[in-house]
């Protein structure tokens, strides 16, 4: 366990690097957040209005839930795309652009829906059978295939930028990916995702602390104090996102020619990749 944290925390190092070489790279999941509450809000109104989900799922319901997710997903894949499009030019040592990585993920727009086709109506199936308010057993079914799929298609992204392939062939090739270089171990996700876990829940402790202080001067500065802190909490959530894109990048670069980036050499990192005997 304690090999593992040191893996990850060398692997948060050496990300927060490369990105510390190009924090552009931090607009592409701005943007996503940005377009992703556009369409929440283009949603929220008519469903709560309509009172679609009052009692349960219903066909209507899951109708509009799987156009939520197709709409959520595309925006989500394609800046994801940007962004890892962009992160594959720094590691092959270029200077990319906002502009080179939006060219990016735009060459790719037709595999892009695809695959938020497949991924919207996984997330539909999955949302249903964690929504199943009397089965546990379902539930906790469904949260663990939840677990499973983000896992196996986490390098869809890099294989949907680098290839020019259909997005059903995108996912084959990054379950085989997966299964093929570091398996279940998942040490960037798990490593990356925790690190920031552990970093969100520090600074939302430590913003309700500096709130509640501030509070005892004025109620202004309270509000000053809550609004830079939300802002200081979305920004670690933003560097997490271009984190673990980076770090997509770098796996899927490795798993297809078995060589790390510059900005990886020296760290303990390749020990995570080794393929199981």
């Amino acid at each position: 366990m304690f090999d593992r944290f040191s893996r990850s925390w060398d692997m948060v190092k050496a990300s927060a690097a490369v990105l510390r070489s190009d924090r552009e790279l931090m607009l592409f999941p701005v943007l996503s957040g940005l377009a992703t509450l556009l369409v929440l809000a283009t949603f929220a109104l008519p469903t709560f209005a309509l009172r679609l989900f009052a009692d349960g799922w219903s066909v209507g319901g899951a109708l509009v839930g799987f156009a939520f997710y197709f709409c959520t997903y595309s925006v989500m894949i394609f800046f994801n795309c940007a962004l890892v499009g962009a992160a594959m030019i720094r590691l092959e040592g270029g200077d990319p652009t906002l502009s080179d990585g939006l060219a990016a993920a735009r060459a790719r727009l037709g595999a892009i829906f695809g695959y938020a086709a497949i991924a919207a109506t996984v997330g539909v199936l999955l949302q249903a059978l964690k929504g199943k308010d009397n089965n546990v057993i379902v539930r906790l079914v469904g949260s663990g295939l939840g677990m499973a799929w983000t896992l196996a298609t986490f390098l869809v992204v890099p294989v949907l930028v680098s290839r020019d392939i259909g997005p059903v062939e995108a996912l084959k090739q990054s379950v085989s990916l997966l299964r093929r270089t570091w398996g279940e171990n998942a040490v960037g996700q798990l490593g990356i995702g925790a690190a920031f876990g552990l970093l969100t829940t520090g600074a939302v402790l430590a913003s309700v602390l500096l709130v509640v202080l501030a509070a005892q001067a004025s109620f202004a500065l309270a509000i000053v104090v809550g609004v830079l802190c939300l802002l200081g909490v979305l920004l670690l959530g933003v560097y997490q996102a271009a984190l673990t894109g980076i770090y997509s990048a770098v796996l899927y670069r490795y798993a297809v020619a078995h060589e790390l980036p510059p900005a990886f050499q020296g760290t303990d990192i390749a020990h995570a990749f080794a393929p199981k005997r």
